[in-house]
Order: C-alpha cells, then sequence, then structure tokens
C-alpha cells in the first residue's frame, strides 16, 4: 500500500513540478503562447482495453527556455517547450488532462518530429471495467512521439502517437490508454 501511494505522490509530483514552470506573465514584446494544436484522435489499442468514439483534443505550448532560438541539438535537448492539453472523452471513454515537456526536432524546414513526457490526470476506469482499459490510479505518466509537416511559418501538421500508463506504480491493474490521431497546429 506504500508502495501505491508513494507512486502516486510521484506522479502528482512530477505533474505539477512541469504545470509550476509555466511562464505567469510576459512582457508586452513577448508572447504567452507558443503554438496552438487542436485535432483527434482515437483508440489503437486492441481488445478488452480498446476505447469507443472519437477524442477531440486541444494542446498549447509555451517556450519560456526558448527552444526557437537553439543552435544545435545540445540546445535544443536543454531547451524543451511545455505543454498543456486535454483529449476529451466521447462514448463514455476516459477524458485526459495533461502537461509535460516536448522536444521537436527539424529534419529541413518543413519536416520535423516531436517527443514529449509528462504526466495526466484522467476520469477513466479504475478497475474491473466491462469494456475499456483498467487503469488503475487516477494519475499517470504521459508519453507521445510524432511527425510533422509545416506549410509556412505559422500552419502545421503531426500524426502522432500518445500512451498514458502507471507503470505499476500504483495498485491494480495497468492497462494503459494508447491513442492515435492527427493535430493541426498554428504557431504564433
Amino acid at each position: 500500500m506504500a508502495s501505491a501511494s508513494t507512486g502516486r505522490g510521484l506522479l502528482l509530483a512530477a505533474l505539477l513540478a512541469n504545470i509550476s514552470l509555466l511562464p505567469v506573465s510576459a512582457h508586452a514584446d513577448e508572447k504567452i503562447f507558443d503554438e496552438l494544436r487542436f485535432g483527434a484522435s482515437a483508440s489503437i489499442q486492441g481488445g478488452h482495453s480498446h476505447e469507443d468514439g472519437v477524442f477531440p483534443e486541444v494542446t498549447v505550448f509555451f517556450d519560456p527556455f526558448g527552444q526557437d532560438t537553439a543552435t544545435d541539438w545540445k540546445q535544443t535537448l536543454a531547451r524543451p517547450r511545455l505543454n498543456l492539453g486535454t483529449s476529451i472523452g466521447t462514448a463514455g471513454e476516459a477524458t485526459q488532462i495533461f502537461g509535460g515537456l516536448s522536444w521537436t526536432v527539424n529534419f529541413n524546414e518543413k519536416v520535423f518530429a516531436e517527443a514529449g513526457f509528462g504526466g495526466v490526470w484522467h476520469n477513466g476506469n479504475l478497475d474491473y471495467a466491462k469494456d475499456g482499459p483498467e487503469l488503475g490510479c487516477r494519475f499517470m505518466f504521459h508519453e507521445y512521439v510524432g511527425a510533422g509537416y509545416r506549410f509556412d511559418a505559422h500552419w502545421n501538421v503531426m500524426a502522432q502517437v500518445a500512451h498514458s500508463s502507471h507503470a505499476n506504480l500504483c495498485d491494480g491493474p495497468n492497462s494503459g490508454m494508447t491513442r492515435a490521431g492527427i493535430q493541426v497546429g498554428y504557431k504564433f
């Protein structure tokens, strides 16, 4: 029982640490948001853990460490962007609220890849569900990978796969949630 409480505490601390890094104010010449993405995803899990419906998503990115000004891969790695978003459950499935760090690798002016890691809160089934994943605890890890294409300096599209689970740090089942989707981004 103590390990489950410790795991939940670590997940909550990681999520709060990520959220606490968000900028609270900006000077007149600074932008608060770096990018806004919106789109939809669907469950790619099979069998009993499959989630029905489509999941509308919105994610906002912040760049307090200046990832946009990084000149090499070391600086890019040291300057992640922050993200905060939601994946809204439909058809009675879990809604997620997530936050974390994101790293972008540019292959050229148009093509990029992205990866992110952080925490998530969800309202899904914790255990013994008739349909859908059995998730074990409310706070879990959240990670994603994606590949994208920039149309111009502002608009882009990205295909991504996101996974949330508790890495067996909580008591109970750990079916996790794995969703894939498309997002359209606008960079300010």
